[in-house]
C-alpha cells in the first residue's frame, strides 16, 4: 500500500467514526446523518429519494425506511412537485439543520481553513481521485451545479443547459445528480424515467 493510499484509508476510517459519533449524539444511525448531510447540499434536481439512494449507494428500500424515520422525527419534510406528478422533494426542517450544526463537515472545514493549505489545489486533486474511482466502479458522479458541463452562467442569469430551466444563484452552489464533467457527452435529462 502506497503512503497516499494509506492516508486516504485512514481518513476514510476516521470520517466513518466521526459520522457514527455525530449520529449517536442525536440518537440516529450513520445513514440518517448521511441523508441529512446530502439533502443539505442537494439542488432541486437531486432532493428526491432516488437521488439519495444513488448518492449514498444504498437500496431504495433502505432510503424509504430512512426517510420515513427522519420525517417522523421532524428532521425532514416532503413536498410534491407541481410540474412532475409523482415526484417528491425532500427538505431539511429547522430541526434537521440543527442536527447538522457543528457536525464533522463543519469541524473539518474549520480545520482545513486554519491549516493554511492550498484548498483549491487539494480539492482539484481529490476530485480527480474521486472521479477516477467512480468511473472504475461504474458509479454515478455528483458535482456542484456551477462546475457542470451543462451550466450556462452569465452575470445575473444562470441556466441548466440540460433542462433549459433558469437557476437561482443558491441552486448553483448545490450538488446535482445530473452533473457532468466538462468534455463528457451525457444526454440523460433530469426528468427522466429514473425518477421514482
Amino acid at each position: 500500500m502506497s503512503p497516499t493510499v494509506f492516508v486516504l484509508e485512514r481518513l476514510a476510517a476516521l470520517l466513518q467514526q466521526l459520522v457514527r459519533e455525530d449520529a449517536a449524539r442525536h440518537g440516529l444511525l450513520p445513514v440518517h446523518l448521511q441523508v441529512l448531510g446530502y439533502l443539505a447540499q442537494a439542488n432541486r434536481y437531486s432532493d428526491i429519494p432516488i437521488a439519495v439512494a444513488s448518492y449514498l449507494g444504498i437500496t431504495r428500500g433502505t432510503v424509504s425506511q430512512t426517510l420515513a424515520m427522519l420525517e417522523r422525527k421532524g428532521l425532514i419534510n416532503r413536498s410534491g412537485d407541481d410540474r412532475h406528478g409523482r415526484r417528491v422533494h425532500l427538505k431539511l426542517t429547522a430541526a434537521g439543520e440543527e442536527v447538522l450544526a457543528g457536525s464533522w463537515p463543519q469541524r473539518l472545514d474549520e480545520l482545513l481553513a486554519a491549516g493554511g493549505a492550498d484548498l483549491e489545489d487539494l480539492a482539484v486533486q481529490l476530485r480527480g481521485v474521486l472521479g477516477s474511482l467512480q468511473r472504475l466502479d461504474g458509479r454515478q458522479a455528483f458535482g456542484q451545479c456551477r462546475e457542470c458541463a451543462h451550466f450556462l452562467g452569465e452575470p445575473g442569469s444562470h441556466r441548466c443547459g440540460l433542462t433549459g430551466e433558469a437557476l437561482v444563484t443558491e441552486q448553483t452552489i448545490k450538488i446535482c445528480r445530473e452533473w457532468s464533467a466538462a468534455g463528457t457527452d451525457r444526454q440523460t435529462p433530469a426528468a427522466s424515467s429514473r425518477e421514482a
